[in-house]
Order: structure tokens, then sequence, then C-alpha cells
């Protein structure tokens, strides 16, 4: 169950990701748009995070957990701090910035990946 939606989140994040550098190419500031996909990446976060939870507990699944929780947390917490970023910064920075953190939260969600399947 974990996995399908790790996949799906690395997806999102990528297609965030691109449309952001679509607006740092264009030299353009992040529009409300954005940060509402952003809002749905979030939204999909915390779902993973409350399916983690509930498999770790009720399931034989043993991962490293602070490792595991480690990347979790920071990938919940990245997005907003961007969103927050990008809407105080009004030039195409507030871009470059949703971009890296959209590329970052699926890279941290492809670790996730390997930390899942590795227990």
């Amino acid at each position: 169950m974990l996995l399908p939606l790790l996949l799906v989140l690395v997806a999102l994040c990528l297609a965030l990701a691109a449309w952001a550098l679509v607006f740092v190419v264009r030299d353009r500031a992040v529009v409300l748009r954005q940060l509402v996909g952003a809002a749905v990446v979030e939204a999909v976060l915390v779902i993973q995070a409350v399916v983690a939870a509930v498999l770790i507990t009720t399931r034989d699944h043993a991962v490293d957990g602070p490792l595991f929780w480690g990347y979790t947390a920071t990938a919940l917490l990245l997005l907003p701090v961007a969103a927050a970023w990008a809407f105080a910064e009004r030039t195409k920075w507030s871009s470059v910035v949703l971009m890296v953190a959209a590329l970052t939260v699926a890279f941290l969600n492809f670790r996730l990946w390997q930390i899942w399947g590795a227990a």
C-alpha cells in the first residue's frame, strides 16, 4: 500500500517541479495555483504518513524508525516552508524555491521507498 503512494507522490512532486521550472524560465513568480498544487502534494504527504504509521504499528514491518520518520518529517515540513517563502518572495526566485523544494521532496520519497523496501 505504501509503495504505490510513494510513486504517486514522486510523480506529483516532479510535475510541480516542472511547473515551477516553466515559471523560472519565463522569469515569473509563483502563482496561487502552484501553491494550491503544493498543498495537494502536502495533503498526500500527510496521508502517506498516516498510512505508514498504521502499517508500521499493525504489521510486522520493521523499519529504522528514526531514519524513516526523519525523512517523513522533513518531507512534511519542506513544502509549507517553501510555500511561505514563495508567497513572501515575489520574484522569479520564488519559483526556484518551489522547484527545489518539490525536487527535494521527490528525492526524500524515493529514499523512503528504499528504506521501506529494505525492511
